[in-house]
């Protein structure tokens, strides 16, 4: 057993970020360490944690080098937390700042822990290069070797070819498509159209715009490297400049371009978890509660329109355990992958016929749309992926503290077609 005490409830009790930066911009020299280590100390800085003892510390990359076999602690070393907190890597394609952050949750609500701090990071421009796999096999073959003549024979093996580097590639191992390949099957399985794509995405960027404006993001986030806001926010997108921009994936008859699909980002957040006892004692208000999560995955292989829409079955599951109608809520935090992807999963929820596709007998419902994402989200401020968790989790954490009361649903797909929702409340 691990508790012999009731559950907690687990509060979002802060939160930080650097801002998120364009693949190839201003963090171009920065690597994931440099970035959540800076996030981590604007944390500790804004709540001051300096010299403190937390729990745990619980985050990932997407993007590893394979140096970085032990990211967070080295992060947590490279803080001015207290060196003896202990910290592990999570990794869970782009849900894994919320699978951090729930990890943590986790450890609140058992009452093993008291504190920690969830997150994630990702570099799409310090990317690792990786052998190919036949200089590899030589080389590992040369190693092995007994005798001088035995490693030249197998050194004498390596060709031209062998020497070009292989970098990461975003694409479905099983399928061999990229994300963004899959979301363009997706958007003509559910006949999303170009125009509603182009006009979510507008949408996006100016309510960020007004976000900024307004001063939401001010104690959000701490500026890095030179950059103080998120530099994939276009004020000056418009229909007609979005129209202008060529398919990205299906070069002939494709709908998904650039500007409605989130783009290549660097970037890290982090959030700070507790129980109401310790926020009391540090003199912390509770921002936001998460009371209920659910992750699910969803076969894509077969059915490649699939990849990205876990999120129907995690949504179904966890409003029937918490007893919650889809219409329930006072805001909703559905990252943006592409447009496509959320067009897709509304229509899906709203339809009985769609629904029954995915085994269930009625549909949710449709909801306020003037309730969704109602300062913009990764197609505006991009998309970190191991990074985006927590910044959701942020913005939902403050949008219910504003209000004073109230419920969020927060909705998340991934690679590997897989999917997390959670419920916050105040």
């Amino acid at each position: 057993m691990l508790s012999d005490q009731q559950s907690c409830r687990v509060a979002v009790v802060g939160y930080n970020r650097i801002p998120f930066a364009r693949q190839n911009t201003f963090y171009t020299d920065k690597g994931n360490q440099d970035m959540m280590t800076a996030a981590l100390n604007g944390l500790i800085d804004r709540y001051h944690l300096r010299g403190m003892l937390l729990g745990e510390v619980a985050g990932g990359a997407v993007i590893k080098h394979s140096r970085e076999i032990n990211l967070m602690r080295e992060c947590v070393l490279g803080s001015s937390l207290d060196h003896a907190t202990a910290a592990c890597d999570i990794q869970q394609a782009c849900n894994t700042g919320i699978a951090a952050s729930l990890y943590i949750a986790h450890k609140i609500a058992l009452g093993q822990i008291e504190a920690g701090i969830a997150g994630g990071v990702d570099s799409s421009s310090d990317v690792p290069l990786v052998l190919g796999e036949g200089l590899r096999k030589r080389l590992l073959a040369a190693r092995r070797a007994k005798t001088f003549g035995q490693r030249f024979k197998e050194l004498a093996k390596i060709r031209l070819k062998d020497l070009t580097p292989v970098a990461p590639m975003n694409m479905e191992p099983r399928t061999g498509l990229s994300m963004g390949g899959h979301t363009e099957i997706t958007a003509k399985y559910y006949k999303i159209s170009r125009e509603e794509q182009d006009r979510y995405a507008l949408e996006s960027h100016q309510k960020m715009a007004r976000a900024y404006d307004n001063g939401f993001f001010d104690d959000m986030l701490t500026p890095f490297a030179g950059l103080e806001l998120d530099n994939n926010l276009r004020r000056d997108t418009s229909l007609e400049k979005l129209a202008k921009l060529k398919p990205a994936f299906d070069k002939v008859n494709g709908s998904l371009t650039a500007g409605n699909s989130s783009p290549l980002t660097d970037g890290a957040s982090c959030i700070l978890l507790a129980s109401e006892d310790w926020a009391k004692q540090q003199g912390l208000p509770v921002l936001a509660y998460i009371t209920f999560a659910e992750t699910a995955a969803i076969e894509y292989v077969q059915h490649q329109h699939n990849l990205l829409l876990a999120p129907v079955y995690a949504s179904v599951r966890m409003l029937q355990k918490a007893g919650l109608q889809l219409q329930d809520f006072d805001f909703y935090e559905i990252h943006e992958a592409f447009a496509a992807q959320v067009l897709a999963l509304l229509k899906i929820w709203e339809s009985p016929e769609l629904m029954k596709e995915f085994g269930y007998d009625k549909a949710l419902g449709s909801i306020d749309l003037s309730k969704l994402n109602v300062n913009g989200s990764s197609l505006a401020a991009g998309h970190p992926f191991a990074a985006t968790g927590a910044r959701v989790i942020a913005t939902m954490a403050k949008l219910l503290n504003e209000k004073g009361s109230g419920r969020g649903l927060v909705s998340v797909c991934a690679a590997g077609g897989q999917g997390v929702t959670l419920i916050m409340e105040k």
